[in-house]
């Protein structure tokens, strides 16, 4: 289980999450939702130690999360990927491996094997040799799938994996994501989308710089808590949200 107790974490003394705690469990894939600037990203890499925290622990079963990051496997926003760095598709890959096989160390046979059946499973292998920027959005998102899937990790947070994507990309990863729920892992999946997808997630995570709330979909995605989260924004979607019998109701 994936232990959040009380975190806050921000930048230059500006705080920009407060008192976040929640439970993850062994095969939930879990959509944390919010507003732009409401501190998603902000959210995931303080767990992740990747930002200062000014309170609050992260556990990893009976461990601190920072311990055991071998058990993680981060997926961050595209925007902040440099393209243009000239490395290979399978080389991007094989980089999920780094942890196990250690730095300037050739790979072993089996991290080979776990690359390639990754990359395999997300039906990129014919463009291992390719330059990653030379691929099309969806293309570069499989890609980043894949070394996570290579990692071989327990815990998954995927930021904003489906913006920009194609069709083909979202069903796969959508297809992956519940292999990786059937296998018990653990998925944390930023997400702007109030549409349809939301019925690939066991739990939501509503959030604007403060927990709004957290569990199934029926009693998260209320009126009250998306006026709380989004206030007058909410306005301008007049979209679907899937409750948790499956049948739309319209979030005005």
């Amino acid at each position: 289980m994936l232990e959040v107790c009380n975190l806050a974490a921000g930048y230059r003394d500006v705080e920009a999450v407060r008192n976040i705690s929640f439970c993850l469990q062994p095969g939930q894939v879990v959509a944390l939702l919010g507003p732009n600037g409401a501190g998603k990203s902000t959210l995931v890499k303080a767990i992740l130690g990747l930002v200062p925290t000014t309170q609050g622990i992260v556990k990893f079963g009976d461990r601190p999360l920072k311990q055991q990051l071998r058990q993680v496997a981060y997926v961050p926003q595209r925007s902040y990927i440099d393209w243009d760095y000239p490395i290979t598709v399978g080389n991007v890959v094989m980089m999920g491996r780094t942890r196990q096989t250690g730095w300037f160390r050739t790979p072993s046979r089996y991290a080979k094997e776990k690359a390639k059946a990754a990359l395999e499973r997300v039906e990129m292998e014919k463009y291992a040799k390719y330059k990653i920027g030379e691929l099309s959005g969806g293309q570069q998102q499989r890609v980043f799938l894949a070394r996570a899937l290579a990692q071989e990790a327990d815990l998954f947070f995927f930021d904003e994996p489906f913006a920009g994507v194609d069709q083909k990309t979202e069903e796969i990863m959508f297809a992956v994501f519940a292999e990786l729920k059937a296998a018990d892992k653990m998925l944390l999946v930023i997400s702007h989308d109030l549409g349809e997808s939301l019925a690939h997630y066991d739990r939501i995570l509503l959030l604007n710089q403060q927990m709004i709330a957290f569990g199934d979909r029926a009693e998260v995605l209320t009126s009250e808590n998306l006026k709380r989260a989004y206030g007058t924004s909410m306005n301008k979607y007049p979209l679907s949200i899937i409750d948790g019998s499956g049948n739309s109701q319209l979030a005005a």
